[in-house]
């Protein structure tokens, strides 16, 4: 029997992120399956408030744009009042509430608690939302606490996109029912690398033979970009003194490191700004190592992206990418993203030509076996049918 879903999720496309492409795909598996998806988001631009796109409704409700346009917060105006009485007209057999420590989650457990429809919350974070500064961190923890304390009181049901994020509910006294997978679509990765013919070693002038090292994802701090780009910063000084050729580092993404970065750059650093999913995928495929060197993280999209385009990753133990990269037969998981750190564990697999093409192998098999778009919507779909009270 087709369902209704209703999926809230504070920020959405146009603005690009891994919660926003995880919203993106689940909804196009459960409305390939046959259902109905709406979902609730921020206006965080001049977008419509109303309108369809690929079969999915949205409804975007207006907000002030708040720490860099990473806290969306509602504008209750005339707009708003507009755009929730079209969100009440519809029925929903399941209300699923993208992370849990936005005021637009708070909304959408109340808005599920007062019309009597089951709702699940899916983490999507391993530490508190973090500016970077001592005191308005402390702030936000506590200010975290209270949204969730309040969170609790409208939903029971809780899921991670990893078990690290299942464990860091346990933060908040939360037991997860288990995990809905952050996942990819190999179809459509196989698709762009047939099909595409951007080529960017060509399109830089790096030699077929050189190392290329990825990043890809949002310019923030606790993405570990900086410490990436001294570590590679060194790697090239130590090679060049030992007469070997220097590696090149990929920087895709935007955020407020940009400016920085650009000035810690040389010619072997390369940062390309925002680009589409087709240009990541041929990134990620002209590359020989993906490196995420993140503070804070779910199930990362990219480390997920990355081994769909057969990069051996080297990453950090926050997070779910250790769940894929289970030892490093499958890749490397370091225990801190110091400089240090990340400049050893690149020279080992640089150096490493064998190791790094068994674990691209491993690593990719595991994705393919564990990780697909299909296996996360039958979970929900099955969750659907049993807080509805559906008998096999």
């Amino acid at each position: 029997m087709s369902k209704h879903y209703c999926i809230f999720s504070a920020q959405y496309y146009p603005h690009v992120g891994g919660v926003e492409r995880y919203t993106l795909y689940l909804s196009r598996k459960l409305i390939a399956a046959g259902n109905k998806v709406t979902i609730v988001t921020s206006n965080t631009g001049n977008l419509s408030g109303d309108e369809i796109q690929e079969g999915i409704q949205i409804y975007r409700l207006p907000c002030y744009d708040l720490l860099g346009g990473r806290y969306p917060v509602f504008k209750k105006n005339k707009e708003f009042k507009k755009v929730e009485k079209l969100i009440r007209m519809n029925q929903y057999d399941l209300v699923i509430i993208n992370t849990r420590f936005y005021l637009h989650s708070l909304y959408g457990a109340k808005f599920a608690k007062s019309k009597g429809i089951p709702s699940i919350v899916i983490e999507h974070g391993t530490s508190h939302l973090s500016v970077n500064n001592k005191l308005f961190d402390t702030v936000g923890g506590w200010y975290e606490h209270f949204l969730t304390f309040l969170l609790k009181k409208y939903c029971d049901d809780y899921y991670g996109v990893s078990e690290a994020c299942c464990e860091w509910s346990g933060h908040f006294h939360i037991k997860s029912k288990g995990t809905l997978y952050n996942a990819v679509e190999i179809e459509e990765f196989q698709r762009i690398l047939k099909e595409s013919d951007i080529d960017y070693r060509k399109e830089y002038e790096i030699p077929n033979e050189a190392k290329v090292i990825s990043f890809t994802g949002r310019l923030i701090p606790e993405k570990g970009i900086k410490q990436l780009v001294s570590a590679v910063k060194k790697i090239n000084i130590s090679r060049t003194k030992k007469g070997q050729a220097p590696v090149y580092l990929m920087i895709a993404g935007d955020g407020i490191l940009y400016q920085e970065l650009i000035e810690m750059s040389d010619p072997y650093i390369i940062l390309t700004g925002q680009v589409d999913f087709e240009h990541i995928v041929k990134i990620l495929d002209a590359s020989d190592i993906f490196c995420l060197p993140s503070d804070s993280e779910g199930f990362p999209t990219s480390v997920l992206e990355a081994v769909a385009c057969k990069c051996f990753v080297i990453t950090t133990y926050q997070g779910g990418a250790k769940e894929l990269l289970v030892d490093e037969q499958y890749g490397i998981i370091m225990r801190d993203n110091t400089v240090e750190s990340i400049q050893k564990n690149l020279e080992k697999v640089i150096e490493d030509d064998a190791y790094r093409t068994q674990a691209e192998c491993k690593s990719y098999d595991r994705l393919v076996k564990y990780f697909t778009w299909d296996a996360t919507a039958e979970k929900v779909m099955q969750i659907a049918k049993d807080m509805n009270g559906e008998k096999e």
